[in-house]
């Protein structure tokens, strides 16, 4: 009987654990309706960016690598935006630098002359807390920290212009 109770613990305690552990990990779920994971980045020009340091102001975070046709494609149309919107949002354009060159990544900087935050994510921590599996992926998170869209691929400016607007109320 002794065992028996044992057990029933020691299967409580486990089952507690589990819980707490799903229930923490759903607070920092890179998707809609949840808080936007924290994180802190280095930045082409050596500056460290952190993620909670911009609460209050509605952020756009690309993932990107230089290589991407799509990330070419987008990258004259967020340069554009944020020219217009710069004072309302903040971009920060996450460089997946371990499947990338920081060389590159300056040469696509210059190319289309991106005036946001470029941040290096050399070692993918941020790439996999994002759940990134394709590029350009890019999440849009309110004034409050949480994600209220997120565009995999890219979009005609239109419907980008409209995500920014839609950001912005």
């Amino acid at each position: 009987m002794k065992k028996q109770w044992v057990l029933a613990v020691v299967l409580c305690l486990a089952l507690l654990t589990v819980i707490q552990q799903l229930t923490s990990a759903n607070k920092q779920l890179p998707k809609k309706g949840y808080t936007a994971p924290a994180f802190t980045l280095t930045a082409l020009n050596g500056q460290s960016y952190s993620l909670d340091s911009l609460n209050g102001k509605p952020v756009l975070i690309n993932f990107w690598a230089s290589w991407c046709e799509p990330c070419q494609a987008e990258a004259p149309e967020f340069s554009r935006l944020y020219e217009l919107y710069k004072d309302q949002i903040e971009i920060l354009a996450v460089n997946v630098t371990s499947k990338d060159r920081v060389d590159d990544a300056q040469a696509f900087v210059s190319k289309y002359h991106i005036p946001f935050p470029v941040l290096l994510d050399a070692k993918a921590v941020v790439t996999e807390t994002y759940n990134i599996a394709a590029i350009p992926t890019t999440y849009f998170v309110d004034r409050n920290g949480i994600i209220v869209d997120r565009l995999v691929g890219t979009t005609d400016p239109k419907q980008l212009e409209l995500k920014f607007k839609q950001l912005l109320r």
